[in-house]
């Protein structure tokens, strides 16, 4: 309960006006699809998904994390590794390319292959050139080579280059990989001497060298087994780093989750014995901070539970005086009875307190009812007037208090909120100012002057009570609020000690707050506040 000056209460003069809702635009309908193709992919993702779903959700946190950790890895490593091979193997192709085109084009220049007494009298493997072929065919489609040697791969690429004798060159890669027959083709244009011409062609070679294309062929084999070398390499040490991944993720979903074990075994102690001390924290992670909001719902828990159990034993402890009472008065007039009855009036008299104790038991037990219902807030609310409430409550009120001054003032202040509970709350104000605002053993004056007044106002939401009492003590000013809390002045006095503790609960329950202090030149002045019904969402 907060102790708040009625001064700074939230003021409501010239606030906002209740907003009607705003209706929200139609869905929009869902446009029809013809193409039962896409319909069965989306369907076929939409199951695919859900199952990946389902199967996350049935491993435990710790597997998650460790296959978390083990597929990011393990990705990363695929991106790196294919990267890096597309990278060296292309590499690899253009140096080698660069290298072919550089060494044909040369030695078609400088004409010594291009000769073909030369080129068919001295063998390849006698030039230590066993991974290499060369050959040259003519415009003609005829194909020359040295001899017990291998020609070059020899095709319309390259009979095409000698037809045309520009200055580009053809590139490609003929037979199979890993199969002894991968080659890397290159032809260039040339000019070749046919054998039985090449005394002419050294003295006259304009007019004597024919048009053709010097062809070189290097085996990809060395390349081959680099590349499949290094994808071993490669995939040696992606199955390496995914392996360390699921351990290193294992090991850190060990250490990171094990506060969050000790949580759950502190939960699970907790539901076993009802023990609600709170759980050592230490550090500010996640964890920490998930710990600390359990210590205060298990604070808040113990003290809703302690706060019931002195309900319980302080109602036990007030039921028992009047059921007493009323035990004791039934065996005075069961034992008259036997004795041949009681006068009259002593019986009346008996009767009457009866009575009395028995209303009082009714009230106790209401009052109880209400605050048993330990609930943050009023459920099924709906837009009441406060002025109505409180007008209700003083007519209600002067019915049972005619010896006194009422000064009523009362303005019109919306409020959500539960009528019946609000309407016993201020009744319960009116009341207690009713019962102090009267002297012991006063009554009606004889010149028919009141024995005491009660101010009522209800301004800007505010409600103040004001009594003509002799005021509240000091040191009861704090605990005038609590339930069964009487002042050793008020013990005199008829009550249980629970109204005020029933509108300490309304306000809290309606999102207020109630406020006691003392007027100087009077007595006793409760204010209690309530939020504009503007102001709360329902």
């Amino acid at each position: 309960m907060s102790q708040q000056h009625p001064q700074d209460f939230p003021s409501y003069t010239g606030g906002p006006k209740p907003q009607q809702p705003q209706q929200s635009p139609p869905p929009a309908q869902p446009v029809a699809n013809g193409n039962g193709n896409g319909n069965r992919v989306a369907a076929t993702a939409a199951r695919t998904q859900t199952w990946w779903n389902e199967t996350l959700h049935k491993l435990s946190l710790h597997a998650r994390v460790t296959l978390l950790a083990a597929v990011a890895v393990g990705l990363a490593v695929a991106i790196v590794s294919i990267a890096a091979y597309v990278t060296v193997r292309q590499q690899m192709y253009q140096n080698l390319d660069n290298s072919l085109t550089q060494r044909a084009v040369q030695a078609a220049q400088k004409g010594v292959l291009t000769d073909l007494t030369i080129l068919q009298s001295v063998p390849s493997d006698a030039l230590g050139l066993s991974d290499i072929r060369v050959g040259v065919i003519s415009a003609d489609g005829e194909k020359f080579g040295p001899p017990k040697s291998l020609l070059p791969p020899m095709g319309d690429d390259e009979l095409q280059i000698a037809r045309a004798q520009g200055n580009e060159a053809s590139l490609r890669t003929v037979g199979l990989r890993n199969a002894g027959t991968h080659f890397r083709v290159v032809a260039v244009p040339a000019k070749y001497c046919p054998p039985t011409l090449s005394e002419a062609c050294h003295a006259e070679p304009e007019n004597y060298l024919q048009p053709g294309a010097l062809v070189v062929a290097q085996s990809l084999g060395p390349i081959d087994k680099t590349l499949h070398n290094l994808g071993i390499v490669l995939w040696a040490f992606g199955l390496i780093g995914v392996i360390g991944a699921a351990l290193a993720g294992n090991a850190v979903a060990r250490s990171g989750l094990r506060p969050l074990a000790r949580l759950t075994g502190a939960a699970e102690h907790v539901a076993r014995t009802e023990d609600l001390k709170p759980i050592p924290v230490s550090g500010t992670d996640e964890i920490s901070r998930l710990a600390m909001a359990f210590n205060a719902m298990l604070g808040a828990l113990a003290q809703s539970r302690d706060r019931q159990r002195r309900l319980v034993g302080d109602a036990g402890h007030e039921l028992r005086t009047p059921l007493t009472s009323v035990r004791t008065n039934l065996d005075l007039l069961a034992q008259a009875d036997k004795r041949g009855g009681l006068r009259p009036e002593d019986r009346q008299q008996l009767l009457d307190d009866v009575r009395a104790q028995m209303d009082e038991l009714t009230t106790l037990i209401g009052d109880l009812t209400e605050l048993a219902r330990d609930t943050p807030q009023v459920r099924n609310a709906e837009l009441i007037e406060l002025s109505n409430v409180v007008e209700d409550a003083v007519m209600k009120v002067r019915r049972r208090a005619p010896g006194l001054e009422w000064d009523v003032q009362l303005t019109p202040f919306p409020v959500w909120g539960d009528e019946r509970l609000l309407g016993r709350a201020v009744t319960n104000l009116l009341d207690n100012a009713a019962k102090y605002s009267v002297p012991a053993g006063a009554a009606q004056h004889t010149d028919d002057q009141p024995a005491g007044h009660v101010t009522v106002r209800l301004l800007d939401g505010v409600l103040t009570v004001t009594d003509s009492g002799p005021g509240i003590a000091e040191a009861d000013l704090p605990h005038v609020f609590e339930r069964f809390y009487r002042s050793s002045e008020a013990r005199g006095l008829p009550g249980s000690g629970l109204g005020l503790a029933i509108v300490k609960h309304a306000a809290e329950q309606h999102g207020g707050m109630i406020y006691a202090r003392n007027v100087p030149g009077s007595g006793a002045q409760f204010t209690l506040w309530l939020p504009h019904a503007a102001t709360q969402t329902r």
